[in-house]
C-alpha cells in the first residue's frame, strides 16, 4: 500500500509538470485507429472531450480496458454518452469509454441487476473499487452508437481522477497509434474592426482575407489596410494520413513582426470551461453561415484556462505610420504545420461600409443584473450571463416575448416569467412556456407558483404559452397480437411524442416490470427476451408512456412463446 501511494503521489507530481506516461495505457481497440474527432474539436455548445475512434460503420466492436484498475462510473442515458463506462487507474488517471452497444461479463450483469432493482433503463452508479476490478486488456465492453452518437465509434478520454479535468489522449503515447505527415487545412481568414474608430480596407464590418498559396506551402494573406485595434479568426481543420474526416487542430499561435502575440494548445480543460466556445469563436457567424471561425482575439478577458497564459489580448493596434508582418501559425499534435502570413498597414480611408448597430432601450452591460418587464412578462439577466455589452431587442405582444435573436450567445441562464393570471382558456396542468425555433415549437421545463410560470434558458428568440394535451405514440410493434414469436430473441415498438417529449417509459410483462432499452434516434424501445421474463405459452404486454407535461398513453398486446430450456435442463 505505502509503495502504491508512493507512486500515485510521484506520478500526480509528475502530471503538474505535464509528463504525462507513454507507455501504461494500451490501445481500447484491437484495430487500426482512426479519429473522426480530436480533442478540443469545436462542437456544439461546447469542446470535445476525448477522441472518437472510427469503429469501421458498425457497432459490437471489442472494447478493452486500457490499464488495470476498477469500474468507478457507470452511466447509462438515452442522450449524452450513452452507455458510458469509468476506469480509474492507481496511477491518478481515470478512462472513459462512451456510445457503447453493451457491457461486458460482469460488468453487464451488475448494471442489469441495478436496473431490475431500480426499474429503470436510465441509471448511474458508482461502485466501490471492490466490486468491478479490472485487468489491462480485459474486455469491458462492445463499441456502439448510443446516446447522442452520429454514427459508429467509440468516444475515448483521460481524465485526472482527483480534478477531473479531461486531458488530450495523445499526451499518453496515443499519437503512436496513427500516422500523420498532414499539415492543417486554412478555410478562411477573417479580420475585425474592434474599436469604435476602427476601419478595415474601408469597412467598419468583418471581412474575408483572400488567401494565395506560396511555393513553400505557406499562404500570403491579401494585405490589410486600416486604423485602430483590429483582430483576426481562423477556420481550419486537420486531416490524418488514410484518414479524411475533417477534425479539430491543436494549436494555434500569432506573431506580430516576429514577437508572439496570442495562443493556444489543446492540451487539457475542464468541463466547467466547455461552455465558453460560444466566445472563442465568432458566434454570429457561426449561427449566420454554420461556420465556426475561432477568434484569434478577445475583446474581454474571460476564464478559460486555454487561453489564460496570453499577456496580450490578441489585438492589434494601428496607429499612423505603422507596418506589421502578421503570422498565424497552426500545428497539429504531429508538429505538422501551416503558416499565414498577412501585412498590415495604417490607412485612413474613407468608409464605405458603415457598421450597422440597432440601438434599443434595453442595453445590456454584461458585468450588471437587468430585469425588463412588459405587460405580463419579466425577463431577469444576472451578471455576466453574456459576454459582452450590446443592445437587446425586448417586446411583447399578445402574450408572445420577442427576445433578441440566437445569434448572441449566453453563458449563463436567464430567467423568464409570466404571469398567467387573467389568460382565458388555459389549461394550467397541460400548459408550459415554450420557443419557437424556426417553425418548430420547443419545449421547456417550467416551473408553476400560482399564476407564475417561469422557465430558465440560455436561447434567446420568441417565447409563447404552449399546451400539451396528446399523449406520446406507441405504434409499429415487431410482432403481432396473439402471434407465437419463438424466432425473435426481442420485442420492440417504437414511440415517439411530438411536442413536451418523452419522460418516461415502463413494460410490463404479466404484472412484472421488464427492462426496456430506448433509443430516441430510432425512437425504438426493446426489450431483450434473454433476460427471461416471459411465461411459458400466452404473455401478456402492457407499454405505458408518458411525456414532460403528464399525458400518458398505455399500450397492450399479447404474444405466445415457449420457455427456452435452462443449460441444465439441455444435459438431461
Amino acid at each position: 500500500m505505502r509503495l502504491l501511494l508512493f507512486f500515485c503521489f510521484s506520478f500526480l507530481c509528475c502530471f503538474s509538470q505535464n509528463q504525462y506516461p507513454k507507455d501504461y495505457f494500451r490501445s481500447p481497440l484491437d484495430i487500426p485507429l482512426q479519429s473522426s474527432g480530436t480533442f478540443g474539436e469545436l462542437r456544439g455548445n461546447h469542446f470535445h472531450s476525448g477522441l472518437d475512434y472510427k469503429t469501421q460503420q458498425r457497432t459490437g466492436l471489442p472494447v478493452f480496458a486500457v490499464a488495470d484498475g476498477y469500474v468507478s462510473r457507470i452511466k447509462v442515458s438515452t442522450f449524452g454518452y450513452g452507455h458510458a463506462l469509468y476506469i480509474t487507474h492507481p496511477n491518478g488517471v481515470t478512462t472513459v469509454y462512451g456510445h457503447l452497444k453493451a457491457y461486458s461479463g460482469k460488468i453487464g450483469e451488475y448494471v442489469r441487476k441495478k436496473q431490475y432493482a431500480q426499474k429503470k433503463f436510465e441509471i448511474e452508479l458508482f461502485p466501490l473499487a471492490s466490486e468491478l476490478p479490472v485487468a489491462k486488456s480485459e474486455l469491458i465492453a462492445l463499441s456502439g452508437n448510443t446516446g447522442g452518437s452520429g454514427g459508429p465509434h467509440l468516444h475515448f478520454e483521460y481524465r485526472d481522477t482527483k480534478t477531473e479535468k479531461t486531458l488530450n489522449p495523445l499526451l499518453f503515447g496515443m499519437d503512436k497509434e496513427t500516422t500523420d505527415t498532414k499539415a492543417p487545412t486554412v478555410n478562411g481568414i477573417v479580420v475585425y474592426p474592434i474599436s469604435d474608430d476602427a476601419v478595415v480596407n474601408q469597412s467598419q464590418n468583418p471581412i474575408l482575407v483572400n488567401l494565395s498559396l506560396q511555393k513553400d506551402g505557406s499562404y500570403m494573406g491579401s494585405k490589410v489596410m486600416g486604423k485602430g485595434a483590429i483582430g483576426f479568426s481562423l477556420d481550419a481543420y486537420d486531416t490524418s494520413d488514410n484518414n479524411y474526416s475533417k477534425n479539430g487542430i491543436y494549436k494555434v499561435e500569432t506573431f506580430l513582426n516576429g514577437t508572439k502575440l496570442y495562443g493556444y494548445q489543446f492540451d487539457a480543460f475542464s468541463f466547467d470551461e466547455s461552455r465558453y466556445i460560444n466566445n472563442f469563436i465568432d458566434f454570429e457567424r457561426y449561427k449566420k453561415t454554420k461556420l465556426r471561425y475561432q477568434k484569434l482575439f478577445y475583446k474581454k478577458s474571460y476564464p478559460f484556462s486555454i487561453i489564460s497564459d496570453n499577456a496580450k489580448n490578441g489585438q492589434i493596434t494601428v496607429k499612423e505610420k505603422d507596418t506589421f508582418s502578421y503570422r498565424i501559425e497552426v500545428s497539429d499534435f504531429h508538429n505538422n504545420k501551416t503558416i499565414i502570413n498577412i501585412p498590415v498597414v495604417y490607412a485612413d480611408q474613407p468608409v464605405k461600409f458603415p457598421r450597422k448597430e440597432v440601438t434599443t432601450p434595453y442595453f445590456i452591460k454584461a458585468s450588471n443584473d437587468h430585469n425588463f418587464t412588459k405587460d405580463n412578462i419579466s425577463v431577469f439577466v444576472p451578471a455576466n450571463a453574456f459576454y459582452e455589452d450590446f443592445y437587446l431587442r425586448f417586446d411583447v405582444k399578445n402574450n408572445v416575448l420577442d427576445l433578441h435573436d440566437d445569434t448572441v450567445p449566453a453563458h449563463n441562464n436567464i430567467t423568464i416569467t409570466f404571469d398567467v393570471k387573467g389568460i382565458p382558456n388555459l389549461d394550467y396542468k397541460k400548459s408550459f412556456i415554450g420557443r419557437m425555433d424556426g417553425s418548430k415549437p420547443e419545449y421547456f421545463t417550467t416551473t408553476k407558483k400560482g399564476d407564475l410560470f417561469s422557465i430558465r434558458t440560455k436561447d434567446l428568440g420568441k417565447f409563447m404559452l404552449m399546451q400539451d394535451s396528446v399523449g406520446p405514440r406507441i405504434y409499429k410493434p415487431n410482432f403481432t397480437t396473439g402471434s407465437t414469436i419463438d424466432k425473435l430473441d426481442t420485442i420492440s415498438v417504437h414511440i415517439q411524442d411530438d411536442l413536451s417529449g418523452i419522460k418516461e417509459y415502463n413494460g410490463y410483462l404479466n404484472g412484472k416490470w421488464i427492462l426496456m432499452k430506448y433509443d430516441y434516434k430510432t425512437k425504438l424501445l426493446v426489450h431483450d427476451l434473454n433476460d427471461m421474463i416471459y411465461d411459458d405459452g400466452r404473455n401478456d404486454l402492457k407499454i405505458i408512456v408518458s411525456d414532460n407535461i403528464g399525458n400518458s398513453t398505455t399500450f397492450e398486446t399479447h404474444f405466445f412463446k415457449t420457455l427456452k430450456p435452462t443449460s441444465l435442463e439441455k444435459n438431461n
